[in-house]
């Protein structure tokens, strides 16, 4: 537990700074998330000797970085989406009949990773980029209160199969606390949007949980604890950022479907 705080104290202001300076460094930032990201995954398989292409990861999220540089616009990242597929079915025809479940693995962890985290660029550079906060909130929070309110209430499992320490009661109270930082959080940054980010907190810490068991459910499959150690305490990018991968699209959607 300590190594756990340690860690996060020492990560939040580096957090806090990439967030608050935006522009370039929250661009790199993303990428070189979304590659250490990419490299969690694809190791993970290889534990079941499935063997993703990691160069085509690598060159996915550079290809994104450069195409929604200046903002996601469809054309480009259609484009992309092109490109990628080109690239994995190129691979399987170079390769043996036994790369196309690899192959698989690939896209999935281009779509789910890359795709999902670059949301975080997409909403910075949306009408509303305060926003951008309430991904780290939804994510963050829901799972701070999930945990304190599964150690002391937690009675009836949640999800045993996939992860056996989560508990209903844990997950009602991320639920509860995310929705109302989400309120304090909009009174004081951007209270025109008070109703919208109430929505977007209850909904956020819903999604923000399903992306935790996401990941434990891909690490259950592949036989690993923790996607990586990069991060004493916490695990893997992919353990701290699992929820951020969902919340990210829900609040840009949310922003460009509903507020705007």
């Amino acid at each position: 537990m300590l190594v756990r705080i340690i860690s996060a104290l020492l990560g939040i202001p580096l957090l806090l700074f990439v967030v608050i300076e935006g522009g370039i460094f929250l661009k790199v930032s993303i990428l070189i998330l979304a590659i250490l990201g990419i490299d969690e995954f694809f190791n993970a398989f290889h534990n079941i000797n499935i063997k993703p292409s990691k160069p085509i990861g690598i060159i996915s999220a550079i290809l994104l970085t450069l195409f929604t540089y200046n903002g996601a616009k469809i054309e480009l990242i259609m484009f992309w989406f092109f490109l990628n597929i080109f690239m994995i079915l190129g691979y399987i025809l170079l390769g043996r009949k036994e790369e196309i479940l690899s192959s698989g693995i690939t896209a999935m962890g281009i779509y789910y990773i890359v795709f999902f985290m670059f949301h975080i660029n997409f909403l910075a550079s949306s009408y509303y980029p305060k926003l951008l906060w309430l991904v780290f909130i939804t994510a963050f929070v829901t799972d701070t209160f999930a945990y304190f309110t599964g150690v002391f209430f937690g009675k009836t499992k949640l999800c045993p199969n996939i992860s056996p320490k989560k508990t209903v009661e844990g997950s009602v109270g991320g639920i509860l606390g995310c929705t109302a930082i989400s309120g304090i959080f909009a009174s004081i940054v951007i209270p025109e949007l008070f109703i919208h980010c109430l929505i977007m907190g209850f909904i956020g810490s819903i999604i923000a949980q399903l992306g935790d068991l996401t990941a434990s459910m891909f690490k259950r499959y592949v036989g690993i604890k923790d996607y990586g150690k990069i991060m004493p305490g916490h695990g893997g990018v992919l353990d701290r950022f699992d929820s951020i991968l969902f919340t990210a699209p829900l609040i840009y959607y949310y922003t460009i479907l509903v507020i705007k």
